[in-house]
């Protein structure tokens, strides 16, 4: 039986991530990068499938467990009738090679534990060759060796499948594990293994304290927003500055169906959020090497831009089922690689070019190619708007022409014609006017619905979507529009116990529009979409009540996923969600600082100029 997707805690180094669970298990682990194949997978099967489970013998719970303050060290309380301990788990931030720590300290009492230590390499199905070695334990498998050293003294043996330790803790003393990975051709152990614990310890706390330092929000949410901002940070690759959507994959939308995604990867749908979340909390730093990334990775012909991306920037995630494991919950197929990369996504070209124009208004050096990147983008778009596409949900049925997507190519003709305007380049601004005036017009024309009295998720249909909230945010319409309004009213048919659903369920709604069949639960990020609408049609309350409800759904360490079950009282779907949290972060600034009136248009039907934070 599976733990509640809300029981996992999440540890990084900023290259790969560890998930634990509230039972001492660490049940997903990738090495060496967050993209790689998984050497712990019982999160998507059983134990069999690989883990490392640090906890007493014979009894005793896990009372209470959090985050050191600011940072992404976890310290978890166990107490049993014997006495009491701390395990103490984080990954120090990467110099060399991954490495997992879990240091255990007697607290109260004598308390007798034990540390399993099951590895599966290649996706949980690989058992390794375990062996000793100058007093560690090596578990080597094809390319990849895990490293396991212990700096006290315990009672070990490396069975067929499994290492295992036994060992008491008293009151006041203290006993690590250190873990690492290693290429197996190396023939020596790997120098992290013989650094001190707790100077390892120390530096990590330093580190995330010393960044988190940097967080400029200072709202009554601030707790909310820096964990998950951190939570953000912790998603990042820092040797490219690519921030993966989630460390994990297959987690379903909806428990035994086939909504099971791969989320390990990088995402432009992301892009623009992801950049005024970090210029807006005080990280230029990361939104630079944000703006690096995708500039690098969309680099190429405009008509092979992807919606989605390897860490490193590739383009080829081939996707492939792994039949050997069961499913989270039973919950198949689980998946690794993302067929999404294949498909056409209209929307992808307005990300862009807003986050280039996002980038240029807060001074962030942009690379001397931008303005024929731009022109290039600009001509393919010119050639192709009026196609349909698979949309901001990425639907595996047929294309269609999604209203979101249409606004996106407006939104990409209005930052082209405004970085022209920025960087005195007007040569082609006549094209791309019409080109903005066309979109425009055949949107209010055909993506608002009157009998739905609302916009709608696609040209023809009635299904409300809950994209259409955005249209304020990108400035196509003042949030003082009827039309706006109307459509903010509307969705509260997309409710669900309180959260907001992406589409309807019915209709064309759940598996007529993105191909799988069944429900799934409300969307997390929909639900902060809703209550920066709210706040944007001058109802603060609402949208104050909204944002809190969420933050009532996170775990106890501060965490969301992609999707709450509100029937159920669950998470769902890919956890931590960077989507989530920083859809967080953008509603927590928009409650504090709320517009002090909805902009209206120009008689000429221009949209105002649309919201960016401060560089």
């Amino acid at each position: 039986m599976n733990a509640p997707i809300e029981d996992y805690a999440l540890l990084s180094d900023l290259e790969t991530a560890a998930m634990i669970g509230r039972d001492g298990s660490v049940d997903w682990l990738c090495l060496p990068r967050f993209d790689s194949p998984a050497c712990m997978a019982a999160l998507l099967g059983t134990r069999d499938n690989g883990h490392w489970r640090v906890a007493p013998v014979g009894g005793g719970a896990c009372v209470h467990r959090a985050y050191r303050q600011d940072t992404l060290v976890l310290d978890s309380r166990w107490e049993t009738p014997t006495g009491a301990v701390r395990v103490t788990d984080f990954m120090p931030p990467r110099v060399q090679l991954p490495c997992l720590v879990r240091v255990v300290e007697g607290l109260s009492g004598t308390v007798r534990l034990r540390s399993e230590l099951r590895l599966r390499f290649h996706q949980g199905r690989v058992a390794p060759w375990i062996r000793a070695v100058d007093q560690c334990a090596v578990a080597v498998a094809g390319p990849d060796a895990v490293w396991l050293h212990t700096d006290g003294r315990v009672r070990e043996s490396a069975r067929d499948d499994r290492t295992v330790h036994e060992f008491t803790v008293q009151a006041g003393r203290r006993l690590a594990f250190t873990l690492v990975w290693a290429p197996s051709h190396l023939p020596e152990p790997p120098a992290p293994l013989f650094v001190p614990a707790e100077t390892v310890l120390k530096e990590t706390c330093d580190f995330w304290r010393r960044w988190s330092a940097r967080c400029r929000y200072e709202g009554p949410y601030r707790e909310a927003v820096l964990r998950s901002l951190i939570t953000l940070k912790a998603l990042t690759y820092a040797p490219t500055g690519g921030i993966v959507a989630a460390p994990t994959t297959s987690l379903p939308g909806r428990l035994g169906g086939g909504r099971n995604w791969d989320h390990r990867y990088c995402w432009l749908r992301d892009s623009t959020l992801t950049l005024s979340c970090l210029l807006r909390s005080g990280y230029r730093e990361e939104a630079t090497a944000w703006l690096d990334w995708l500039v690098r990775a969309i680099a190429g012909d405009p008509a092979g831009l992807q919606t989605v991306y390897g860490v490193g920037g590739q383009r080829l995630l081939p996707e492939t089922e792994a039949p050997w494991l069961p499913g989270y919950e039973g919950s198949r197929p689980v998946r690794f690689g993302n067929a999404a990369v294949d498909q056409f996504q209209l929307d992808v070209y307005g990300e862009v070019l807003d986050t280039l124009y996002l980038s240029l208004r807060a001074g962030i050096p942009l690379p001397a190619h931008l303005w024929d990147l731009v022109e290039e983008l600009m001509a393919h778009l010119q050639r192709h708007w009026r196609e349909p596409d698979q949309g901001l949900w990425q639907v595996r049925g047929p294309a269609r022409q999604f209203t979101h997507s249409k606004v996106m190519v407006w939104v990409a003709a209005d930052r082209a014609l405004r970085m022209g305007a920025l960087l005195g380049r007007n040569g082609t601004s006549d094209q791309w006017r019409s080109l903005r005036d066309d979109v425009r017009r055949q949107i209010l024309r055909e993506g608002w619905n009157p009998r739905r009295g609302a916009f709608v998720q696609s040209y023809g249909s009635p299904a409300l979507d809950a994209s259409a909230l955005l249209i304020p945010r990108l400035g196509f319409l003042p949030a003082g529009d009827e039309r706006v309004r109307a459509t903010v009213r509307a969705m509260r048919r997309l409710d669900h116990g309180g959260f907001v659903r992406r589409y309807a369920p019915d209709g064309p709604g759940a598996h007529a529009v993105d191909g799988v069949r069944g429900a799934e639960g409300a969307f997390v990020a929909c639900t902060l979409w809703y209550a920066d609408a709210l706040a944007a049609t001058g109802q603060l309350p609402r949208a104050r009540e909204a944002f809190e409800r969420v933050l009532t759904v996170r775990n106890d360490v501060g965490l969301l996923s992609e999707q709450w079950d509100p029937d159920a009282g669950r998470q769902l779907g890919n956890t931590p969600q960077a989507f989530s949290h920083i859809a967080l972060v953008e509603t927590a600034f928009t409650l504090t600082s709320p517009p002090r009136g909805a902009p209206t248009a120009s008689r000429s039907g221009a949209a105002p100029t649309p919201r960016t934070p401060a560089g």
